[in-house]
């Protein structure tokens, strides 16, 4: 059985919450764009399921989610409305409590996904080691998931 998530694309997003941006960009430009429609998008949404659970699941109040997303705008964005707030809240609380998020279109998920796993990463302060074990996890949960 092969895995459908590729160690090309584990090495990508692993440079993203590395903080390598343009490491990042150069691996992602070699992604095969079919693969990476579905090996990169699951291996994204596990680390997004992974860490969003790693965050919340002892506190996961909606207060502390909404305070978490206020944070994360205040922190890590440039332009405020590079992340909307409602949407943010949401795809974490979809995770939490189940809510519906089948309105909200796959790159609109896509993009405040990677926006909220990098500050959730870097709030943990995760040594190469650490980012390594994460990633292990993440991938093992999107194999399941694309099986």
């Amino acid at each position: 059985m092969t895995m459908p998530v590729t160690t090309d694309q584990v090495a990508t997003l692993r440079a993203y919450l590395a903080g390598d941006f343009d490491g990042h960009k150069r691996l992602f430009g070699q992604l095969d764009r079919a693969a990476a429609q579905t090996g990169y998008t699951a291996l994204l949404t596990a680390a997004f399921f992974e860490a969003v659970d790693r965050r919340f699941a002892q506190s996961g109040t909606t207060a502390a989610v909404v305070e978490f997303v206020a944070d994360v705008r205040a922190r890590h964005l440039k332009e405020a409305d590079e992340l909307e707030p409602r949407v943010a809240e949401r795809l974490i609380l979809a995770i939490l409590t189940d809510e519906d998020i089948d309105d909200l279109d796959t790159q609109t998920k896509i993009q405040t996904q990677i926006i909220l796993l990098y500050a959730l990463i870097a709030d943990e302060r995760l040594d190469d080691a650490g980012l390594d074990e994460f990633l292990v996890e993440a991938r093992k949960l999107a194999d399941e998931w694309t099986r």
